[in-house]
């Protein structure tokens, strides 16, 4: 995982859109003020962080140093997040936790075989909620763009392991059929505004175009970007639609 997002780490912090405040709240109501929660594949802190506002305990975990320093920076001050190296295979090693949440990360995970580890390891009434886009693609206004510069980089190719594209599955459909099949789904919408270094940093926060895969053409990849982006929109500016489902599921 270190090698998949190498040196994207102060790229997703600055760039990744957050999952919003009303998200945020449905999860700390739904998890209780004297939780203690497990932040699974945490990244730089993008849910750990809001959510240690409102719960007693967070554990941030995930398997990327460059992501953990981020999120120690960002959540500096914050004495109830404690943050580990781990991934989804440790589950077993880790501090007792009541409740989970996964962002995007689920998608790199073997999902069944994680849900199978939370059933036995969460107590009852444990919760495990994921938070991030919906099934619709993401609106995404300069994708067409970005999209054939990643590919005239050949860095448009990496699919994760539990992804739709990948399994044939989406995540609520793992969860049907798991012992965490009772669901509950609420939709967040917002609009943000992005410019152009912007949406050229999201790019470089991704997995597939993160500074490792570049290498050396990490400079001439933001030159094309901005070169492309530029004869399209030369305003730079451009109004992103946010769409952030949170799921929960519980034991029937």
């Amino acid at each position: 995982m270190d090698d998949l997002f190498g040196g994207a780490a102060p790229y997703y912090a600055k760039h990744r859109a957050d999952h919003g405040d009303a998200a945020i709240d449905l999860l700390a109501k739904a998890f209780g003020s004297r939780a203690t929660v497990l932040d699974l594949g945490c990244g730089p802190g993008t849910v750990a962080i809001p959510l240690s506002e409102r719960v007693a305990r967070v554990l941030a975990v995930d398997p990327a140093e460059g992501m953990l320093a981020e999120g120690r920076k960002l959540g500096a001050g914050r004495p109830n997040i404690r943050w580990l190296a781990g991934d989804s295979t440790m589950l077993r090693r880790l501090p007792d936790f009541e409740h989970v949440v996964m962002g995007r990360s689920f998608h790199w995970m073997d999902r069944g075989a994680v849900l199978a580890d939370l059933d036995e390891l969460l107590p009852p009434g444990g919760i495990v909620a994921l938070v991030g886009p919906t099934r619709d693609r993401e609106n995404l206004p300069w994708e067409p763009v970005t999209e054939r510069v990643r590919e005239e980089f050949g860095v448009n190719g990496l699919t994760a392991r539990g992804s739709f594209q990948a399994s044939g599955l989406h995540h609520d459909e793992v969860l049907a059929g798991s012992p965490f099949g009772d669901l509950e789904a609420q939709v967040f919408a917002w609009q943000r505004e992005r410019d152009m270094d912007d949406v050229i940093g999201l790019q470089l926060s991704y997995s597939y175009s993160a500074p490792a895969r570049l290498g050396a053409r990490q400079d001439a990849f933001v030159g094309a970007l901005r070169a492309a982006l530029t004869e399209v929109n030369p305003s730079g500016r451009w109004v992103e639609e946010v769409r952030t489902q949170v799921l929960l599921a519980r034991r029937p």
